[in-house]
């Protein structure tokens, strides 16, 4: 606060005392100034003149005014600065400069006479000459001491009075033309955005304050000065980007006011673009008035007049009616031939429309873009949906097939719209993919979950069906059995019946029962479907081009019914035993694979709507698959062949009258089932391998894929339940080869009788023996069944299980029979023959057993006079390979014919009997 002296008196004069007291009063107190940010922030929201004004206060105000920072965001605002146009250029004015400074040191150098490399180079880093120079060019000099301006002066409404600058001409309003690309030639250097800025103000500024002063649309200059309607809608473009520019007091009311001008504008022009609509004046009005809106503001009210007025949206009859697709069907199905012609007349018009469009609109607007989403929405839509409901209503299947369908036919729709020039196909085949998305995604959920709903019903009757259909031919084939038996039977214990029946033969049943009150065939055949039952006895079925067919369950006509109970039983058994063959069909599972195969591939075609819709699609494809793999895997197969095991397991060949047939009856049956189980699962494996693996449904390296995983379980499950029926069939075998051992060996094959003279009674042969040749049939053609339909490492299990058993059940039957030297030559002659059947499984191991079992048969031949040799055989362990130990090998010497001529030589040289110390 300023503060005065006192005077040197009271009697002073007063006017005297006045200036005395101003002359001595002294600042003591300096007011506060303004930071520099607060002031850089309060320039910015001045007007443009008073800036210049600013300008001229201080050298500091003005060169916080010229920062070419704060013209660059005036720039900016506008959309005219290019930041790498300006980076690009700075750094070519750099690397000029840095080549100017090189040639000169160059130059300097050889003037001296010294190297460029000899001496430290110098750098310039201010000259004061070229420092005035580029200020003298960067800033005219001021014209007039009353310039408020400051190199906005030449850019009045008058003509220019001083040299334009170097960095572009000055437009004015003597070149109107020139002012309409005032804005296309602004240059993005780095310390020129202020005379940029300044030109475009100059050539602006006056049309946008006429603007802001105007009462009525009739009073802006731009309307006297522009007569064309392309200059009047360029320059006001350029007035609403200048707008952005206005930072100043009272930009809101200046640019709300420019806005009404221009709505204005618009509303007129628009008008006769609707007129020249109205008269289809395409290449006249329509494409005069479309190019004046675009240039005013994009054009998108035209766009939006010229779709919204089309007649295509108002006139539907011409796309006929959609309910025609059910009408013109049968009851429960659907006829897509009428959405086929909406979509070929919908696309004639839509690349008729496509021309229009081009003659009309500029390229950039993608009219068609706009044109077809609305067709979209306003035609597709309402075409399709009410189909959809009704078929829905009417037919499940039906609703399938028209959502499908007529996606198919919308894809291969959208696939022939020709783009319009100027666009990239693949971008306007994307942006019509998505306008197919937009019209199917709200029904794709309700679709893919009927979908799914649908294959598991259908699946659950097919299977259902087969169950039910063996239910009903068992119990009609119970009752045909059952049908003739004398009521007086059931007063007999059941359980002394069914052991009758399970002890005797089938064939002999009828003959010997007890309970028989009238005369009976002695052999009782049934007849079912093509295979005949001949007591239980089955034919095995040989081809495997077909799948078993189900027992047909009543007997033909002709076929007597048992008139005994036991007989009925005998029957019914013989019957459970054939039909092992029915128990899954692979009919049954090619029904179910064609049917997943058609959901799949409706359902599949929504994948590549992409996005949540597209992997919504995909996972119930994959749920359709693994739906798929547990009906027909825990529902058909795995029940088919537990149900198989259960009927080997109660299998006993000594109620079987006839074994002459190749192989054990119902173990070919089940082998047979296998090889149906085999093709099940190659037929899935093709149908994973085509329809989810190659069509990237799923990714086969995912072990977590819900299919993946649903296909290894199906595997696990089909390999467990062979093996566990594999594992019964070696013991119905094994039970089998017993029997055959026992029944078809007599004690004559390994000890002949002799005669008089000691010389066999019958024709001698060396040959092996019938029992022999039929168990190597037996086992040959069992194991033989298995190749090629079964995974190779089980294949291998299952011989050397076969193998390994009947090892043990020869070695039991030798140990059953008397073998004499004579006969030991058929016995050597047998295991010859065991051992070459061996080899053909190509097994070491077994090998090396029947090899030891060959070797064994060799101490039959050693005649009685060698006891001391048969001994030093029965006691070398080495010649065995381990396999026998010198006590069971001794076990089997005993069942030598003359063991008790020579029993008491070999136990004395094996174990010293009879020997006495001296």
């Amino acid at each position: 606060m300023p503060s005065a002296r006192h005077g040197p008196g009271a009697g002073a004069p007063p006017r005297g005392a006045m200036l005395a007291s101003l002359k001595s009063a002294q600042m003591v107190q300096n007011r506060a100034a303004l930071p520099a940010e607060i002031l850089a922030t309060v320039l910015d929201y001045l007007p443009v003149p008073d800036l210049m004004r600013c300008a001229r206060t201080s050298k500091r105000m003005k060169e916080m005014v010229y920062d070419d920072t704060r013209w660059v965001q005036r720039l900016q605002s506008m959309g005219c600065w290019n930041e790498s146009e300006a980076r690009a250029r700075f750094e070519e004015v750099m690397r000029k400069k840095w080549e100017a400074q090189k040639a000169k040191h160059e130059e300097e150098a050889k003037r001296n006479g010294t190297g460029v490399n000899t001496g430290k180079a110098t750098t310039t880093i201010f000259d004061a000459g070229i420092e005035e120079e580029r200020q003298k060019h960067q800033v005219p000099a001021i014209h007039g001491a009353n310039s408020l301006a400051d190199g906005f002066e030449t850019l009045a409404i008058a003509p220019p009075t001083s040299k334009p600058t170097a960095i572009n001409p000055r437009p004015s309003l003597e070149d109107p033309i020139a002012l309409l690309t005032v804005l296309s030639k602004v240059k993005s250097v780095r310390g020129y955005a202020r005379p940029e800025y300044a030109r475009i103000y100059g050539a602006l500024g006056p049309f946008y304050q006429d603007f802001a002063r105007s009462k009525s649309h009739t009073d802006p200059v731009i309307f006297r000065v522009y007569r064309d309607p392309e200059q009047q809608a360029q320059m006001l473009a350029q007035l609403q980007k200048f707008a952005k520019s206005d930072w100043a007091q009272g930009w809101r009311q200046r640019e709300e006011k420019l806005n009404t001008m221009v709505g204005i504008f618009e509303s007129a022009v628009l008008r006769e673009f609707e007129q020249g609509y109205e008269a289809w004046d395409v290449e006249g009005r329509m494409h005069r008035y479309a190019h004046v809106l675009d240039i005013l503001n994009g054009g998108q009210a035209g766009v939006e007049m010229f779709v919204q007025k089309h007649p295509v949206f108002t006139d539907r009859v011409q796309f006929g009616n959609p309910m025609d697709c059910l009408n013109q069907a049968a009851a429960g199905s659907i006829d897509l031939k009428p959405s086929l012609e909406f979509f070929e007349t919908l696309l004639k018009l839509i690349n008729e429309q496509a021309e229009t469009i081009d003659k009309i609109f500029p390229p950039r607007l993608n009219v068609l873009e706009v044109f077809l989403e609305r067709i979209g929405e306003d035609v597709i839509g309402d075409w399709v949906t009410p189909l959809f409901d009704e078929s829905h209503e009417r037919n499940i299947q039906s609703y399938l097939k028209a959502v499908s369908g007529i996606f198919e036919q919308c894809v291969q729709f959208s696939l022939q719209i020709k783009p319009p020039s100027g666009t990239p196909p693949i971008e306007f085949r994307r942006k019509v993919h998505g306008i197919i998305v937009r019209v199917f995604e709200p029904h794709v959920d309700l679709y893919l979950q009927d979908e799914l709903d649908f294959f598991k019903q259908e699946a659950e009757e097919q299977v259902s069906g087969w169950e039910r259909k063996l239910s009903e031919e068992d119990a009609s084939t119970e009752s045909f059995f059952m049908a003739n038996v004398n009521r007086q039977a059931d007063k007999k214990d059941f359980l002394t019946s069914f052991r009758k029946v399970v002890m005797m033969p089938v064939n002999v049943l009828p003959s010997f029962s007890p309970f028989a009150t009238s005369k009976s065939s002695a052999t009782l055949q049934v007849t079912s479907g093509t295979a005949p039952v001949t007591g239980a006895s089955v034919t095995p079925t040989s081809s495997r081009s077909h799948s078993p067919v189900p027992v047909q369950g009543l007997p033909s006509p002709n076929a007597e019914a048992p008139t005994d109970e036991l007989a009925a039983k005998a029957a019914i058994m013989a019957s459970k035993l054939e039909g092992i063959r029915s128990l899954f069909s692979i009919e049954i599972a090619l029904t179910l694979v064609h049917s997943a195969k058609t959901s799949l591939e409706r359902a599949a075609a929504f994948v590549q709507l992409g996005g949540q819709t597209g992997e919504e699609a995909r996972e119930q494809c994959e749920t359709i698959f693994v739906f798929l793999l547990q009906t027909l895997g825990s529902r058909h197969v795995k029940g088919g062949f537990d149900t198989a095991v259960d009927h080997l397991s109660k299998y006993n060949p000594r109620e079987v009258s006839e074994h002459s047939k190749k192989g054990v009856a119902p173990l070919v049956t089940f082998l047979e089932l296998v090889n149906v189980g085999d093709l099940i699962s190659q037929m899935i494996d093709v149908f994973y391998e085509q329809q989810l693996a190659a069509t990237k449904l799923v990714d086969k390296n995912d072990f977590l894929d819900p299919a993946v995983k649903a296909k290894k379980k199906f595997e696990q499950m089909l390999d467990e339940r062979v093996a566990a029926g594999l594992n019964k069939g070696i013991d119905v075998l094994m039970d089998e080869i017993e029997y055959v051992c026992a029944t078809t060996q007599p004690p004559s094959d390994y000890n002949p009788p002799l005669t008089s003279a000691g010389i066999p009674a019958s024709t001698f042969d060396i040959g092996p023996t019938k029992c022999a040749q039929e168990v190597v049939e037996i086992v040959s053609s069992h194991t033989d069944m298995l190749t090629g339909s079964t995974d190779k490492n089980m294949l291998d299990v299952f011989n050397q299980e076969v193998g390994l058993r009947l090892f043990t059940v020869l070695c039991k039957h030798l140990k059953r029979q008397r073998i004499s030297v004579d006969g030991s030559i058929k016995l050597i002659s047998d295991m010859n023959l065991y051992f070459t059947y061996i080899q053909r499984l190509r097994n070491a191991d077994l090998q090396q057993y029947f090899r030891a079992l060959r070797e064994l048969s060799q101490i039959y031949l050693i005649g009685p006079k060698h006891a001391k040799e048969m001994a030093a055989v029965i006691a070398d362990g080495e010649r065995f390979s381990g396999i026998f130990r010198a006590e069971e090998v001794y076990e089997f010497a005993e069942r030598r014919a003359d063991w008790f001529v020579v029993k008491r030589d070999v136990e004395r040289a094996m174990y010293g009997f009879g020997c006495a110390v001296m």
